[in-house]
């Protein structure tokens, strides 16, 4: 077996560990926290596979060590929690992205002092240092145990993996049932944070039980735990639900219902800004702009398969003893209009572009301010195309999405999915079509992972990552691939054969929920939008009511010059208004005062640098127009929004 490139020999049943340590130097077996054999992860603790050929170790700061250490670091609170809450019920406690969660079942919601006291617990848990031991038993067995314990919600567990045996780890008092790995002791986890408390359903479920959600946040090493928690700090100031309120963009009412957001002046500005610069630009790249109805018959959503697959999330009505279906996406309208009349090989590509509003039924538990809402706007497009098209269209999307996150100042990472065991489309569809996107990603020199079996049932896709100001990645720009939907709604054209054929379809969004997007770049952006988002992109700042005439003269030339301005003639002191202005966000502040009227000028304030001082009123001007065009020069683009 080779171990860091090196031939080791060992005893049958020998430990991953005592094989790792044949090979490995000091630092690089301390740091170990599991191996890797194949595509299967062990507990060091674990016996070696007689067959593996190689076995790797997997530090404490990679990726899979990361897991497994938030992993056990969730088996340890909950360990705390039995402790110090012995009537309460364990439910799930996974690894999520930068830490873990844990559900409780218990008869009150957790403090911030309930948490002090489980995280000086769990300290005292590392401190003991207890070895994590995993034991395979039969579902009967684990199923008494934990019967025995009332551990309930394990019990219902057990009896849906409907399997005839099990693995439960155990460390210190606790036990769990678990598929593992799980790090060697619980001395290993010294980098961890309980970080907030939230509700939450058993299984998402709004029928089920509410549980207790602790969240926690686990590391390598305190250094790395110590910059989270900074990011997360900065997180907490830039949280787009306080930042909405305060710069009075939306808002959200139970009267009006969960996920259903009212756009006030301002943001509804920035939305519409947003919104015309994505139809300008899909107009300048070939597409069409189409828009469709709200509802469409049921009939047609069950010739989709939409009504077998979806209808969880579709919201239903009845008008003149018709059902309805509310669309929770575009593309059926699309369908139609390119079916409405014959189309020749020469017609194609067909490019149909809608900014169109769709509902979903998300469950009460997931919804989060913008990001995770039941009615929002899709920058959804449908591209129909000649199979010989695929591999030029899937690149003209990715050069569209390379272009717009390079305006937004956007990193982006990118991964394709594909063919999952239960699909539709033949070998040479799939083939081709997941070619076409790598080839597409390859042209552009665009890394990228593969998720392998992970597409849709009905065809490959590119999703595309944004990394934002604080290293977070969000998922914006999808290139799917369709077989299925051509199919169904009968789509063809006339080849130079003279013959029918189907089309290749693509579905793909470049901003995806702009609701999303929205509450994306306010966190990104700290709320301050550049200048081109800006909803008031300068304002005049009067230091008395003497110079409110010329504030007036000057508000109307900025508006003449096309520039979103306002003007603050209240009398209330400078430094005030100037402060207030900041706290807004405005990009640029126009000072006037004795001087400024006398020259016929304004002082000019920048947001984000020094001072610029007296400049004469078109020189003001050009100032806020550069700045509003200086990100899509990168691009080489131009945009205004009129």
């Amino acid at each position: 077996m080779e171990v860091a490139g090196q031939q080791v020999s060992v005893e049958a049943g020998a430990s991953c560990s005592d094989a790792l340590k044949l090979a490995l130097s000091g630092k690089q077996f301390k740091n170990a926290v599991l191996a890797r054999c194949g595509e299967t992860l062990l507990d060091l603790t674990a016996p070696v596979p007689a067959d593996c050929a190689e076995l790797v170790a997997i530090p404490a700061d990679a990726p899979e060590g990361l897991s497994v250490i938030r992993h056990s670091t969730a088996h340890l609170m909950a360990e705390a929690v039995k402790k110090l809450f012995p009537a309460a019920k364990v439910t799930i406690g996974p690894a999520i992205e930068h830490g873990f969660y844990y559900d409780f079942d218990y008869e009150r919601p957790f403090t911030p002092e309930d948490l002090e006291a489980i995280e000086a617990e769990m300290v005292r848990a590392v401190g003991a240092d207890k070895p994590f031991s995993c034991e395979t038993m039969t579902s009967a067995e684990a199923r008494e145990r934990f019967a025995a314990q009332g551990e309930t919600y394990k019990v219902e567990l057990i009896d849906d993996l409907a399997v005839p045996t099990v693995t439960v780890y155990t460390q210190g008092g606790f036990s769990d049932l678990c598929r593992g790995p799980h790090v060697p002791r619980t001395g290993l986890l010294k980098a961890f944070k309980l970080t907030s408390v939230a509700g939450a359903y058993w299984r998402g479920d709004e029928k089920n039980p509410q549980l207790q959600r602790i969240y926690g946040t686990a590391w390598a090493n305190p250094k790395d735990l110590k910059q989270y928690l900074d990011r997360l700090e900065e997180a907490k100031k830039r949280d787009h639900r306080k930042l909405g309120v305060a710069l009075d963009l939306f808002s959200f009412h139970d009267d009006v219902g969960g996920g259903m957001v009212l756009w006030h002046p301002n943001g509804a500005l920035v939305r519409a800004i947003l919104e015309d610069f994505e139809r300008k630009e899909h107009l300048k790249r070939g597409y069409k702009l189409v828009q469709g109805p709200l509802i469409l018959k049921r009939e047609l959503w069950e010739k989709s398969g939409h009504y077998d697959n979806y209808r969880e999330n579709m919201y239903f009505t009845e008008i003149d003893e018709q059902a309805y279906g509310i669309k929770p996406m575009n593309c059926l309208s699309h369908m139609l209009i390119y079916k409405n009349k014959l189309r020749s090989y020469r017609d194609l590509p067909q490019r149909y572009f809608e900014l169109g509003v769709v509902h979903r039924h998300e469950k009460s538990g997931v919804l989060h301010g913008l990001l995770r809402v039941r009615s929002f706007t899709q920058d959804d497009a449908h591209i129909l195309c000649r199979p010989d098209q695929l591999r030029e269209e899937i690149i003209g999307v990715v050069k569209f999405v390379r272009d717009v996150m390079a305006i937004f100042g956007f990193d982006f990472t990118a991964e394709i999915s594909t063919r999952p065991e239960k699909s539709i489309g033949s070998d040479e569809d799939w083939e081709r079509a997941t070619d076409a996107l790598k080839d597409a990603l390859d042209h552009m020199g665009m890394p990228y992972e593969i998720n392998a079996g992970d597409g849709a049932f009905y065809g490959p896709k590119i999703d595309i990552k944004i990394k934002d100001a604080l290293e977070r990645s969000w998922q914006c720009a999808t290139v799917q691939c369709d077989f299925t939907l051509p199919e169904r709604f009968d789509l063809s054209f006339i080849g130079e054969d003279g013959n029918k054929h189907r089309p290749v379809m693509l579905h793909r969004v470049i901003l995806g929920s702009i609701e999303r997007f929205m509450g994306v770049l306010i966190e990104h952006f700290a709320g301050a939008f550049p200048v081109w988002l800006a909803p008031v992109q300068a304002r005049i700042l009067t230091v008395t009511d003497a110079q409110n005439a010329h504030a007036e003269k000057v508000l109307l030339f900025l508006q003449e010059q096309g520039i979103r301005a306002e003007a603050d003639l209240r009398n209330e002191k400078l430094g005030y208004k100037v402060r207030e202005a900041q706290l807004e966000r405005i990009p640029f502040m126009f000072i006037v005062g004795d001087k400024e009227v006398e020259a016929d000028s304004v002082n000019v304030r920048v947001r984000a640098g020094a001072d610029v001082g007296l400049v004469p009123l078109a020189e003001a001007a050009r100032i806020v127009r550069e700045a509003a065009t200086e990100p899509f020069k990168r691009g080489g683009m131009s945009y205004s929004f009129s």
